[in-house]
């Protein structure tokens, strides 16, 4: 292998990869992996690199080929695990990017507990067509306009070969650059390092080199991963995931990692966190602007100093350079009013992510509502028993304004997997009917997703939950500020449908999908893997 047993005497560091040739999202992480390799040598350690995988949730949505989207954090969770207890390392660097990379490698790390520095390989520019910036997200809407024939399927195709024009994750604030902000507010990241674009190799590289150098320090100081996993760390991810009009896949990510690193932590602290946190950044699918020009206003550190301002986050907690949050970004630029906004007068004024319940949501359900004005919704159900039911319906104008969709049967188990609803929430939105329709699902969304739509829906339908028995034409009404989701039926009702429920026959009976169906857990839990009791 070329190493010099010489230095088998220091600091060893596995150096985990998300590399895959499969999509843009990851595509510089050999080179960066190599980078962190370079700043541990540097440091007088020996890396030592191993890939896991990696699953694309843009080119899986609307396929079954989602449904493996977030079992992949799993996958790749358990993976970085295992070659931790199989080869001992002292320390880690994972390179992470496309959107379950990042909290999979942070799931391992929790559980693993050793020294280690998380390098998130950019987002990607936004692409250019007609005089505009544009992203996936266009993409996904222009094709529910193509099929409602608003738009030509030459326009269409016009606009997918511009939307995505390089290296990195998706440009807009979606799933993967929330938890860019995450790792940045945990403080296990190099603050601000994170969303410098992909496409700016020298800077990357240097950040990588740095991530290298600074594992080998906290191996020799002793200092672990969960020093920066505990609960004011995750409530700190929280406030950065609000302020910037975050994804909701983040709450079931920190409660996922909360849950390996050992941390009490519960959906409605996670919310309550995001309702007294103003938005703060105006970015896409919330607002106007794009991860590039989120970067070139000051970025993370500059929405975590004026967070810190107002007391919104814990300055005290660590980083892994060794500064206190507060110390690491009290030279960031002061909000621009333009991209970031002052708490004085902040983009939105309460925050992006709510947890409801009521009949239909016992456990639970999330919404995220800085990408609507809307708060609430009293409409007649129009039921679908899958994502593809329910796209089938919208595109065939079997939907109309007032409608609450209801997509069950995708939940954790009943997916299994729990798939994104991107493609019916981008074709009711290229349908025009954005807002004017509510989705309800126990399925996920996709950060891109915009409008009224409720997913998480807690029991999910394939274990009993009370969405399982709703019927076309039941009323029911969604209300934001009250913190309900209500089927509009009489209690003895609702007892009578679910006595009389059977559950649908699984989709999966062997291999991974079954295995993950059997032992997953709900969403309100962050959907991860319990081995049973005994």
């Amino acid at each position: 292998m070329g190493i010099d047993p010489v230095r088998l005497g220091g600091p060893i560091i596995g150096v985990a990869s998300t590399w895959t040739g499969t999509m843009p999202c990851n595509l510089n992480q050999r080179e960066l992996a190599d980078r962190v390799s370079e700043g541990v040598s540097a440091a007088n350690g020996l890396a030592l690199g191993f890939n896991t995988i990696a699953v694309s949730d843009n080119q899986s949505q609307g396929t079954p080929g989602m449904r493996a989207s977030l079992i992949s954090r799993e996958v790749i969770a358990d993976s970085i695990e295992l070659m931790v207890h199989a080869h001992d390392f002292d320390g880690l660097v994972c390179v992470v990017g496309c959107d379950k990379t990042v909290p999979a490698a942070l799931m391992a790390l929790a559980r693993v507990d050793k020294p280690a520095v998380l390098v998130y390989n950019g987002p990607m520019r936004a692409g250019r067509w007609r005089e505009r910036d544009v992203t996936i997200q266009d993409v996904w809407e222009a094709v529910g306009a193509e099929e409602r024939g608003l738009m030509s399927r030459e326009d269409l195709d016009e606009l997918e070969r511009f939307a995505c024009p390089g290296v990195g994750t998706c440009a807009g604030h979606f799933t993967a650059n929330t938890m860019a902000v995450a790792i940045d507010c945990l403080g296990i990241a190099c603050v601000g390092d994170a969303l410098v674009p992909a496409d700016e190799h020298a800077l990357k590289g240097e950040a990588a080199a740095r991530a290298g150098a600074l594992v080998v320090r906290l191996v020799e100081q002793g200092t672990t991963a969960r020093r920066f996993l505990d609960r004011r760390a995750l409530l700190n991810a929280m406030a950065g995931i609000a302020a910037t009009g975050g994804s909701t896949n983040g709450v079931l990510h920190l409660l996922a990692i909360a849950h390996e690193a050992g941390v009490p932590l519960t959906l409605e602290e996670l919310t309550d966190v995001a309702s007294r946190t103003p938005v703060i950044a105006d970015l896409a699918p919330s607002g106007r602007w794009l991860a590039e020009d989120f970067h070139r206003a000051g970025g993370t550190r500059a929405v975590i100093r004026e967070l810190l301002r107002g007391g919104h986050l814990d300055g005290e907690s660590p980083t892994v350079d060794g500064r206190t949050l507060a110390d690491a970004t009290n030279d960031a630029p002061l909000p621009d009013g333009e991209v970031v906004y002052t708490l004085e007068e902040p983009f939105k004024p309460t925050g992006a992510v709510h947890v409801l319940r009521g009949n239909l949501a016992p456990e639970g359900s999330l919404v995220k509502v800085s990408a609507t004005s809307r708060r609430t919704h009293r409409g007649r159900a129009r039921v679908f028993d899958s994502e593809e039911a329910c796209c089938d319906g919208v595109r065939a104008g079997r939907v109309t304004a007032g409608d609450v969709l209801v997509v069950r049967y995708e939940g954790p188990a009943g997916g299994p997997g729990m798939r994104e609803m991107l493609s019916v929430t981008a074709s009711v939105i290229g349908a025009g009917l954005g807002e004017s329709v509510v989705l309800v699902t126990d399925g996920r969304f996709s950060g891109a997703t915009r409008g009224l739509m409720v997913g998480h829906v807690a029991p999910e339908a394939a274990r009993g939950g009370p969405l399982a028995v709703v019927r076309d034409g039941d009323v029911i009404a969604v209300d934001v500020d009250d913190g309900t989701l209500v089927v509009e039926l009489e209690e003895r009702e609702l007892a009578e449908r679910l006595a009389g429920w059977r559950s649908p026959p699984p989709r999966y009976d062997v291999g991974v999908f079954a295995r993950y169906r059997a032992l997953v857990s709900s969403a309100s839990e962050g959907a991860v893997l319990i081995p049973p009791a005994g």
